[in-house]
């Protein structure tokens, strides 16, 4: 056969190798799609804690709010990113607070919309009446995830707790918590209230978050409680019937009650 021939089919083979190598090189190159996407529906819970006092969960963004990073009221937050410029990298606890009116908050600066409580900005004092009073702070956040799989004894364990002083570049994962504010360096952050990880937990389980209302403890921190009426009985108004191993009621008689 002509030299050229075998010179020919080479260079096809050449050619052939060539092409699998630039189109795999070319796929693996492809970016990878970042969480949440436009249309995606997480939840997350949120919580402040500022100086040492745990402030009340946010007021429920109004339905009319054209981000789609919301809270329910009850210290839950909605994250469903209704465009690119919130979803991905970009859906961070600073992109929550851009949309939310009367919320600042920054690497360095913190302004927790209520009157009662003063902006701070990283190097500021906690102020006197305060658990931290007199110590110099910064803006930082603390985090965990609520894992899929559940301990031996059938509790959903919580994954994490790790302390970022760059808080507003705090991406948001699926079923997480987070507590945020002001505190002195090396402070770490305490878990979202009780009733604010039940609240993640119904929404989580298929449920809604609970209506929230607000109870502040004496002279010192404040904390927002769903009305849950299943959690609350009054005892002493309401008719029951005890089950017979319970140890108020004598099982032997249904009127007589210790």
């Amino acid at each position: 056969m002509p030299v050229n021939w075998y010179a020919a089919l080479i260079i096809i083979v050449i050619v052939g190798i060539a092409s699998i190598a630039v189109a795999k090189y070319n796929y693996n190159q492809t970016a990878a799609v970042v969480e949440p996407t436009v249309g995606t529906s997480w939840h997350a819970a949120l919580a402040f804690d500022i100086c040492g006092t745990m402030e009340s969960a946010l007021p429920a963004s109004p339905s009319s709010a054209t981000t789609g990073l919301t809270t329910t009221g009850s210290g839950v937050l909605a994250i469903t990113p209704k465009k690119s410029s919130e979803a991905g990298n970009n859906a961070t606890l600073g992109k929550f607070a851009d949309g939310y009116t009367g919320l600042t908050l920054t690497n360095s600066n913190l302004k927790y919309p209520s009157s009662k409580v003063p902006a701070y900005s990283n190097g500021d004092k906690c102020p006197a009446g305060t658990p931290d009073a007199g110590k110099t702070g910064a803006v930082l956040a603390r985090s965990w995830v609520i894992s899929t799989t559940t301990s031996k004894n059938g509790e959903e364990k919580e994954t994490g707790g790790a302390t970022t002083n760059k808080p507003a570049d705090l991406k948001f994962l699926n079923r997480q918590l987070i507590t945020t504010g002001f505190a002195p360096q090396g402070t770490q952050l305490p878990k979202p209230p009780a009733s604010t990880i039940l609240a993640l937990q119904q929404v989580l389980a298929g449920g809604s978050a609970p209506v929230a209302t607000t109870t502040t403890a004496a002279g010192t921190t404040s904390s927002t409680a769903p009305s849950a009426t299943t959690t609350t009985t009054a005892p002493s108004t309401t008719t029951s019937t005890a089950a017979p191993s319970t140890t108020t009621t004598k099982p032997s008689s249904s009127t007589t009650t210790k």
